[in-house]
């Protein structure tokens, strides 16, 4: 039997080794000119091997800038900043390239399609000349599938993949340039003002100021100086005068935090300003104004305190007119993974180091009902990494109301429901480790291979 490597210098060996990959792999001479295309290029491009003969490969993919200049494809402007075109000439000159991220925009099937090429190519000799072998492998599904990853994972400094935040984020996205008050409701711990302040970040006012007033936090007459501003003399203490949130706030954003403990007398004046746009310091007789955008929280049903006579109708309707509703982190506990290890990269980037958590520490934080959501997950966190002095996090390292027998009697490791969507993502991050997939979806590997072999087709790679 003649030695395998023999078989390079066979003929119909190379037709077959070229006609099998799996790529578009095209065959370019020193003026760009393509000689040779495989059958992957004749599928996707529309184009036969037979006509690419003196064509150039930006005429040959069907670049919808190959005609951008009077001397044909590879003289115009675009031409110039072409990976795909630079590729090639790199390896001409004799180097091997490895893997270059083209994005170009071609027309396939006779409409304009933008994809993401890894393009390689390695010189050879044929003839006394010297050619490139170009390789492209199209990843745009992938790419975009990445893209969607590192979206929806994190969102204006909010890190979820629950379907409800995804939703949020899309809703963000769409009120934020949109001048009219915003209600969030939600349990404490939730995030309420991590989202008031998305809202302003992503929109005009981003550049203004941010200002958060805690309405619970500040008896009746000291929050109505607090929002207003007061005057000299106004009352025991005032020596000078003070303005308002409302005027620090001006062109920029006012955040009401727990807006449910508001005392009625101030709810009044609070109306006041947002059907007139006006109101006084206290102990003030000058009337001012604010170009203030409003978003309002509350830990509570506003409209239960509506109907318990606690809270006005009339200013319900008023802060109320687009409700963003935040999910408690009992009821999204995919993202408990994510936070997790986000909290942990956190801390480790403020000198806390650490080894990262178990499975099983994980299993135990996904059975627990988290009644302070995630401020109250950051703290289990921040107490593990303590009690682990360093190292990585195991069960007994959590707070003890996690591990008590109440939260985690019923328990025989993590009961999650996986969704397509989930898998794919944590499939990506894993680059297709489905034991490192398992880990970051927080279920046994057992669970995840059942749950494939039920769903053929996800992407693993």
């Amino acid at each position: 039997m003649k030695p395998v490597r023999e078989l390079m210098n066979q003929n119909d060996f190379l037709k077959g080794l070229f006609s099998a990959i799996p790529c578009g792999v095209l065959i370019v001479d020193p003026e760009q000119k393509v000689l040779a295309v495989n059958s992957v290029i004749e599928r996707i491009f529309g184009v036969a091997d037979a006509d690419v003969t003196g064509k150039r490969g930006g005429e040959v993919l069907r670049c919808v800038h190959a005609g951008d200049s009077p001397d044909g494809c590879g003289f115009g402007d675009h031409c110039r900043i072409c990976l795909v075109r630079r590729t090639a000439l790199d390896a001409i000159d004799g180097k091997q390239i490895n893997r270059n991220r083209a994005d170009m925009e071609l027309l396939i099937n006779g409409k304009p399609r933008n994809l993401t090429l890894l393009v390689s190519a390695a010189p050879f000799h044929h003839d006394g000349e010297r050619l490139a072998v170009v390789v492209m492998e199209d990843i745009t599904e992938l790419s975009t599938l990445r893209a969607r990853l590192k979206t929806e994972h994190t969102f204006a400094g909010i890190i979820s993949q629950d379907a409800r935040m995804l939703e949020l984020f899309e809703t963000i996205k769409e009120i934020a340039d949109v001048n009219i008050p915003v209600l969030i409701q939600g349990e404490s711990g939730t995030g309420k003002e991590l989202v008031a302040s998305a809202i302003h970040n992503e929109g005009q006012r981003s550049s203004e100021a941010f200002v958060p007033v805690n309405c619970g936090a500040l008896p009746e007459g000291l929050l109505e100086s607090e929002l207003f501003g007061h005057v000299k003399g106004a009352f025991t203490g005032a020596v000078r005068d003070k303005k308002g949130r409302f005027e620090l706030a001006h062109r920029g954003t006012l955040f009401l935090d727990e807006i449910g403990e508001m005392p009625k007398s101030v709810q009044v004046k609070l109306l006041r300003v947002l059907q007139e746009g006006a109101f006084e310091r206290v102990g003030g007789e000058r009337t001012l104004t604010a170009d203030v955008r409003l978003i309002s929280a509350a830990n509570r049903d506003l409209k239960n305190e509506v109907s318990k006579g606690t809270f006005r109708d009339d200013l319900y309707y008023r802060v109320n007119v687009v409700p963003v509703f935040l999910p408690p982190l009992r009821e999204r506990k995919e993202d408990i993974p994510l936070l997790v290890e986000h909290f942990l990269k956190t801390a480790a980037k403020e000198g806390q180091e650490n080894g990262g958590i178990s499975r099983n520490a994980i299993a135990i934080m996904i059975e627990y009902s988290w009644p302070g959501n995630v401020r109250e997950l950051q703290s289990a966190i921040r107490f593990a990494i303590v009690k682990s002095r360093g190292k990585m996090i195991q069960p007994e390292h959590l707070p003890l109301e996690l591990r008590s027998s109440e939260s985690t009697r019923h328990s025989r490791g993590p009961r999650r429901k996986l969704s397509r969507p989930a898998v794919s993502r944590a499939l990506i991050q894993s680059g297709g480790n489905k034991a490192k997939a398992a880990r970051i979806l927080g279920v046994g590997r057992a669970t995840l291979y059942r749950f494939l072999s039920d769903h053929p087709g996800l992407i693993s790679s």
